[in-house]
């Protein structure tokens, strides 16, 4: 039994309770919580499809048949529309994850997965009807494709999120880019096999592309189908009152009885938080109460709005916003969307070899990720994304340093331009280990219940508009600049390192209700806001559970009693 607590002790103690009771983190946390795992393996059908296009699309493009089917092979001489055919995927990923906060709060985790498969599935078939020369049908495709690539990569690391037990949290969410990872690696192999179909150059067959973008329709349509076989997620529930069915969810996830008090801690954490939550609402938009359609709006608009006018919640959106900045402006789908074209700059002559040594590419980042999914959750988030973006930053610097060096001849100069291929894959390596899958745990992380939906949408938004960005800058900056394209993405490496070392908090081994107290003011959060949480603490039976009892008769209840008071009169 614990003794007095004030304002923040309380829920400190509360968070050490918590850590007591629940299990290990890595390897034994997995196999603790094989349900857990499970559900969020099969979400992460939807990173795979991403993956899958990240690495297709670039290998698939150079194909003789495709040329031929597409017109892209007349476009050779036109950056900007080369660029764009790579990039409108992004364009459309962004759009899709914008207007996806908004279905993923409505209609819950389930349902936003439905609705990306649905315009992944007509995306797909749009592009499998290119014909005659005419490129339109893959810009339009690809675009339709990446509005549900964007709301499959926004709602599966919240979904994941939302059903893991803290203690593996980050190793659940990672399972999303070991998925995109495990995505790009079999499409440079399956690319790799079927340009083989029909014979070579002019000989190649229409089924050398059409097999590997029709193929990714399968685990799409697995994804949709069978996605309503998994659990709503918990805090959903709870965010829309559902709370006995949150309770009953939570206990089979973890799979414990439902009075265990792990699972009523955490049950009613989520209670006290959304009751938090309400009580902010009601009070900032008292006049939009009535529960119409057009008030609901209004209030999602206005949140939105709070997103940059409310300084703590815009410290959020800067970090979600920012580490997905730094994710791809670090250079990796730089790699992923031209690797055919860099490993012939490096003087891999030949076909067979370039692709060859694309697939290495994805085996690299493939396999540099299971550490990660296993061990995240204990190295924690900052040292991971610090290290990783010094190791990306000094294998861009190299491989500039050999092509300013070498001036791109590599005629009797092999050694150095395999030496530069080994960086590339070195680059792999550290991107997949680190700033890959912690970029979308933090992301996912940082926003209260509340508003995380639409905080990882916006998050997941500047990822997009930035892969965009990087998508359609790449073929004009390679062509002006051949080793300055290295160098400046070297140096946002360690601008990103940077920042993460100042700016970034560690959220390791955090509640994500716990995440709020490092975003609120220096004390955690305001006077007022604290008071009212500890009161919501106390109602819903929180505070006894964990045996904080006896406040009575401790000085320190006259504190909390005081703040409370202090409440009421500030809002008669």
């Amino acid at each position: 039994m614990h003794g007095g607590a004030d304002g923040n002790n309380v829920q400190e103690l509360i968070a050490q309770r918590r850590l007591q009771l629940a299990g290990k983190s890595g390897l034994s946390g997995l196999a603790a919580n094989k349900k857990s795992m499970f559900i969020a393996i099969f979400a992460s059908l939807g990173g795979l499809v991403y993956g899958y296009n990240q690495g297709m699309f670039g290998q698939v493009s150079s194909m003789p048949s495709f040329e031929k089917a597409s017109g892209v092979g007349t476009i050779q001489d036109n950056p900007i529309l080369q660029g764009l055919l790579t990039s409108i995927l992004e364009l459309g990923a962004w759009i899709g994850v914008l207007m996806n906060g908004f279905v993923a709060d409505k209609f819950g985790r389930r349902w936003s997965v439905v609705f990306g498969v649905l315009w992944f599935f007509v995306g797909v078939i749009v592009q499998a009807c290119t014909h005659g020369g005419d490129y339109n049908f893959i810009l339009g495709g690809r675009f339709v494709v990446g509005v549900g690539v964007g709301i499959l990569s926004m709602v599966v690391p919240l979904y994941n999120a939302e059903v893991s037990p803290p203690e593996i949290r980050g190793s659940l969410v990672a399972l999303q880019q070991l998925a995109i990872t495990f995505g790009i690696m079999i499409s440079y192999w399956i690319t790799y096999g079927t340009d083989y179909i029909g014979g070579s150059g002019e000989k190649q067959s229409s089924a050398a592309w059409l097999v590997p973008i029709c193929i990714q329709i399968a685990p799409a349509l697995i994804l949709g189908s069978c996605i309503f076989l998994m659990p709503e997620s918990p805090r959903w529930l709870m965010n829309e009152g559902q709370e006995e069915k949150c309770l009953d969810v939570l206990a089979k996830l973890r799979g414990l009885d439902k009075n265990n008090d792990l699972i009523q801690m955490e049950y009613l954490e989520m209670k006290a938080q959304r009751i938090f939550e309400k009580e902010l609402e009601v009070s900032a938009y008292p006049h939009l109460q009535d529960g119409s359609t057009l008030s609901n709006f209004k209030i999602g608009f206005l949140k939105y709005k709070s997103m940059i006018t409310h300084y703590p919640t815009f410290k959020r959106v800067s970090v979600a916003c920012l580490i997905m900045m730094f994710q791809q402006w670090s250079g990796a789908n730089f790699i992923l969307y031209y690797a055919p074209f860099i490993f012939n700059s490096l003087g891999l002559s030949g076909r067979t070899i370039s692709l060859l040594a694309s697939g290495v590419v994805g085996i690299a980042m493939f396999v540099a990720t299971i550490p990660a999914v296993l061990w995240v959750d204990q190295l924690g988030r900052k040292p991971v994304l610090i290290s990783g973006a010094i190791i990306m930053g000094s294998c861009h610097f190299i491989v500039a340093g050999v092509l300013g060096g070498y001036g791109g001849d590599f005629t009797g100069h092999a050694g150095a331009g395999w030496a530069a291929v080994v960086f590339v894959w070195l680059f792999a390596v550290a991107y997949g280990y680190s700033w890959g899958p912690c970029g979308w745990v933090i992301t996912a992380e940082v926003f209260p219940l509340g508003m995380r939906a639409k905080g990882v949408s916006i998050g997941a938004s500047s990822n997009w508009l930035n892969n965009f960005g990087v998508a359609m800058a790449t073929p004009d900056f390679v062509a002006k600049a051949k080793y300055g394209a290295y160098i400046f993405l070297g140096l946002m490496c360690i601008f990103g390192a940077v920042y993460v070392y100042f700016f970034c908090p560690e959220t390791k081994g955090r509640t994500l209700d716990e995440i709020d107290e490092l975003f609120g003011d220096t004390s955690g959060t305001s006077k007022r806001e604290s008071a009212i949480h500890n009161r919501i603490l106390k109602e819903v039976g929180l505070v006894d559970l964990m045996g904080i009892k006896n406040l009575d008769s401790d000085s320190k209840e006259e504190e909390i009693a005081t703040e409370l008071a202090d409440v009421e009169t500030q809002s008669t």
